[in-house]
């Protein structure tokens, strides 16, 4: 996918772009978290 961007992005849009990258990081952490627990909580089956 290429992305051609005719125009220096706003500070809006830059600041919404971080936003939205801090919330994907955020979820991945959380996602991870959740895991790591399950896993944690589900014995080894033998």
């Amino acid at each position: 996918m290429t992305l051609r961007v005719s125009k220096t992005p706003s500070p809006a849009d830059i600041e919404r772009e971080r936003r939205l990258a801090e919330a994907l990081r955020a979820n991945l952490r959380k996602r991870k978290t959740q895991a790591r627990d399950n896993k944690a909580e589900t014995p080894p089956k033998d």
